[in-house]
């Protein structure tokens, strides 16, 4: 087999040997050991530390920022029909896809409280990184339209009624400012940047109709709607591209770019008694919840309990992986 990740210490003054090994995903819940062999294996039973769920106050704001979403569309695009509005028209589509990520976000939270069993032996926790991915591909959808609907605008004006479009844009500012005070007070993670997203952009999309209101009113130039409309989408796109890049990331199982799988390796190898350490990987299970395996070749195993503790809590407090089985393997002769 093909060893990964391998790091290997020169020096061994103190004669110690030691082990740690972390399972990758999927790996049970109990702690075993094989009698009769070389080889000592610790689990740490992932409920010890998997929070089941957000809290309770996470679950109200997002059902609350949804409920206000809805309606606040349906009144944006009854406005942005009337007026001849692009910008009022995009911002309500894009509120739409809101309540969507919304909804999607919401069911991804009561997912994510499930606990773990026998067939998913880390929960669910990962719904909200498929929620945030799905997010993104939403938001696409939404650039990629009104950029559409945009360009038609450019070469073809149509009147927009100025006084309408400015007094919705002003209610759609001071909403979205709610939803992202609800919103930001949830617990972090990508699902949650997902859903700023679409709010930042909901609150640009308003913005960018309040300016083309007010110059309409006093200019009478038509194309300054679209043309805002395809910064507002500009802006945007680089966000998503972001959420989506990470999402993927995660659910590829890449290392977190927190953590430097070199650095960890060199001081995993370098500790007294540590030979070499191969088939070292790191990868998120959720936001917030980093995972590591590794096999260390020591010397002994005769201080092995200290030194997995000492290691386990080096990898918690200096890293902030906490998900860890280290798995300890007896040099064998040449």
């Amino acid at each position: 087999m093909r060893r990964t990740g391998v790091f290997r210490a020169w020096k061994n003054n103190m004669g110690l040997g030691h082990h740690s090994h972390s399972h990758g995903p999927g790996s049970g819940h109990r702690s075993h050991t094989k009698r009769g062999t070389q080889q000592a294996h610790q689990h740490h039973d992932p409920a010890d530390h998997v929070h089941h769920g957000a809290r309770p106050a996470t679950t109200r704001a997002m059902l609350v920022a949804l409920i206000l979403t809805v309606a606040f569309a349906l009144v944006e695009a009854f406005t942005g029909w009337w007026s001849g509005s692009l910008a009022l028209l995009s911002d309500a589509g894009h509120m739409v896809s809101d309540a969507l990520s919304l909804g999607l976000g919401t069911l991804a939270v009561w997912i994510g409280k499930r606990p773990p069993t026998q067939r998913h032996s880390y929960g669910l926790q990962r719904a909200e990184i498929i929620a945030a991915a799905l997010n993104g591909l939403l938001l696409l959808g939404v650039i990629g339209i009104i950029s559409v609907e945009a360009f038609e605008r450019i070469t073809h004006p149509s009147p927009v009624h100025p006084f309408p479009v400015m007094g919705v844009a002003v209610l759609g500012m001071i909403l979205n400012t709610l939803n992202g005070w609800m919103l930001s007070r949830m617990e972090k993670g990508l699902n949650t940047r997902a859903l700023l997203i679409h709010v930042l952009g909901d609150f640009l999309g308003s913005l960018a109709a309040l300016i083309a209101g007010f110059i309409i009113w006093q200019t009478g130039w038509m194309p300054i709607d679209p043309i805002l409309s395809l910064v507002v989408a500009g802006l945007m796109l680089n966000s998503t591209f972001q959420i989506l890049s990470e999402s993927v990331h995660v659910l590829m199982e890449g290392v977190p770019k927190t953590v430097s799988l070199h650095e960890v390796g060199e001081q995993l190898a370098h500790t007294p008694g540590v030979i070499a350490v191969h088939d070292l990987h790191i990868w998120t299970l959720t936001s917030g919840m980093m995972a590591l395996s590794a096999h260390l070749e020591v010397e002994a195993l005769t201080n092995w309990p200290e030194l997995l503790t000492l290691l386990r809590a080096r990898l918690i407090h200096q890293h902030g992986i906490e998900q860890i089985t280290l798995q300890p393997e007896l040099r064998r002769p040449a």
